[in-house]
């Protein structure tokens, strides 16, 4: 079965950047949309990013303007490129396929901002 290995993650100031990386293995089954979510203590897991195989990118309107989700196909690798963190970012961070309801988690990133 696919396997997906989140790393990159923390402790970073506020204001700062970080670049997570999502290693996609275990399997040649290539999965049309892919995506970023978090979770931060006491809430719900949300969506964070999205990406479709065309290109086409979707983005929670808390990160819009700040993250960037994108893909190195030849090496399976999904990144999302974190800027202008604020302590609201903090979270562990997770890379699976979209929509992910009712699927397995990896043990995801922590992403700490704190000054």
């Amino acid at each position: 079965q696919v396997q997906f290995v989140e790393s990159g993650g923390g402790l970073v100031q506020p204001g700062g950047s970080l670049r997570l990386s999502c290693a996609i293995s275990g399997s040649g089954f290539r999965f049309s949309i892919m995506g970023w979510y978090r979770q931060a203590p006491g809430k719900q897991r949300e969506s964070v990013a999205s990406l479709s195989s065309d290109g086409h990118t979707n983005y929670a309107d808390s990160v819009k303007g700040r993250f960037t989700i994108s893909r190195d196909n030849a090496e399976n690798t999904m990144y999302l490129q974190m800027n202008s963190l604020t302590p609201e970012d903090t979270a562990v961070y997770y890379c699976n396929k979209f929509p992910c309801n009712n699927c397995s988690w990896g043990q995801g990133t922590q992403v700490t901002v704190s000054s």
